[in-house]
């Protein structure tokens, strides 16, 4: 089914929200054996979730991964049914960071599964600690972090919060490495390690933009030839979405203080809808 070595893998996973993150974690858990379900907000979007999940398994089997198509895809439910979660051993929320969104979404997980069930957060910077005091079960909850896109990346940050119990800490290192990636393990703190780190550098890039100090594609290039950056910071922002970065830096600014301060250069190509490549344009022109 896999060329990677089997290790322990919850079989019964279960993923909220099947966008871009969502599709991407339910297709690494499929390619390793489980029997994931996606939970969409209405059938129209459960349609939508299946199609593109069944896109990247064809991809995947044409690039090499062993199976078929067909068997993996059997191993997938998508459905718009809050209530088909109960039987799962893990639920991996991935809806869009926004907290009033993911605190009723976990709320809702919550109530519809099993007692023994780990709840997972996909979340790239809230407060794993903060969702978890809304939780009625806040030692079956952390946070896995998973990257863009998910396939691809070879990381996972495991964020562990104040009331995660150890043995599911243990256990997520594990599920990490079942799905052929590798764990950082963080203590809950804002951005964790990932997303702190990630913003700095953009946000200090941005400031060059706005100061003029060299162009997009110089800034960008210093950070690929120099530090060997798959990536410049500037692309991957356009590639993440500037909106979904000035969101973070908002976060950070207000619970790390000034070094986190958005620069007027992000708030106004947010404010323009220039978001990027999903809208075409953000620091460079995608169309």
């Amino acid at each position: 089914m896999s060329n990677h070595t089997a290790v322990s893998l919850p079989t019964r996973v279960g993923v909220l929200g099947g966008g871009r993150m969502g599709s991407g974690i339910a297709h690494a858990f499929l390619l390793r054996g489980a029997h994931v379900l996606v939970v969409e907000n209405a059938n129209d979007a459960a349609h939508a979730a299946r199609e593109r999940i069944e896109a990247a398994i064809t991809k995947s089997i044409e690039k090499g991964e062993t199976g078929t198509a067909d068997e993996i895809n059997s191993r997938l439910t998508v459905v718009d049914d809050y209530s088909a979660l109960a039987d799962r051993q893990l639920v991996i929320e991935a809806v869009p960071e926004n907290w009033n969104l993911k605190v009723a979404s976990l709320l809702k997980v919550e109530e519809h599964l099993g007692a023994t069930g780990y709840l997972a957060s996909n979340t790239s910077s809230l407060s794993v600690d903060g969702l978890a005091r809304q939780l009625q079960r806040p030692q079956n909850f952390l946070g896995l972090h998973f990257f863009n896109p998910v396939p691809a990346s070879t990381l996972i940050e495991v964020v562990i919060g104040k009331e995660t119990k150890p043995e599911l800490a243990e256990s997520a290192r594990q599920w990490v490495d079942a799905l052929g990636k590798t764990a950082v393990v963080v203590m809950d703190t804002p951005g964790f390690a990932s997303s702190r780190l990630g913003v700095a550098i953009a946000l200090e890039a941005m400031r060059m933009v706005e100061e003029g100090v060299a162009s997009p594609e110089d800034i960008d290039n210093a950070m690929v030839l120099g530090y060997k950056h798959p990536t410049g910071p500037l692309k991957t922002t356009d590639i993440v979405g500037l909106d979904v970065r000035l969101g973070i830096a908002e976060y950070l600014h207000s619970t790390l203080g000034e070094r986190f301060a958005p620069p007027q250069i992000l708030r106004d190509l947010v404010s323009q809808g220039n978001l990027g490549r999903k809208t075409g344009k953000g620091f460079f022109d995608w169309n």
